[in-house]
């Protein structure tokens, strides 16, 4: 499995027992729909590698607690400590309207109701206190931050994002 097939699920935080149990921290705002996974995928040296689950228990809203097949000792639990997890993209529940996750819209037309076309989704720029929408138009960079007042229309079967800037924020870039 290849890491641009998945998306990021959390991160082994801590161990749990003597037995090899550690705690995943889900990066989800809804962790109980992950709380029967039967595998998951641990990097491991910047490869996917697939684990299996014998059980596992939803603890501390984002926290789940489990026991992986082949991690049995402390040691083994120690080994796998501080690794991303992984699962499918097709694990992803479906959004619907105006949600989307920034993966699915990279490569989008970025569109302006007054403006018109004015560009390619190339990323999503979440490193700052408001993520930004990264957008090329013929080689120079648009930055556009992802207000919902901004966001008209998320058209998936046309691969558009229609957005509705303040006047001037595109022709800032541009001129």
């Amino acid at each position: 499995m290849h890491k641009n097939d998945c998306f990021y699920l959390g991160k082994i935080v801590r161990k749990h027992s003597f037995k090899g149990e550690v705690v995943i921290k889900l990066d989800t705002d809804e962790p109980e729909l992950y709380k029967n996974m039967e595998s998951v995928f641990v990097e491991h040296s910047k490869d996917l590698i697939p684990f299996f689950i014998e059980e596992s228990l939803l603890q501390k809203g984002n926290q789940l607690r489990v026991r992986f097949e082949t991690v049995d000792t402390e040691q083994d639990a120690d080994a796998i400590m501080n690794a991303g997890i992984y699962l499918p993209l097709h694990f992803l529940p479906k959004l619907k309207g105006n949600k989307f996750y920034f993966h699915e819209v990279i490569g989008f037309t970025a569109v302006d109701v007054n403006y018109g076309e004015f560009g390619s989704i190339t990323g999503i720029n979440d490193s700052s206190a408001q993520a930004l929408f990264e957008i090329d138009n013929d080689g120079v960079g648009v930055l556009i931050p992802m207000i919902d007042e901004f966001i008209k229309e998320i058209d998936r079967d046309g691969k558009r994002v229609v957005l509705e800037t303040p006047p001037g924020l595109i022709e800032m870039y541009l001129s």
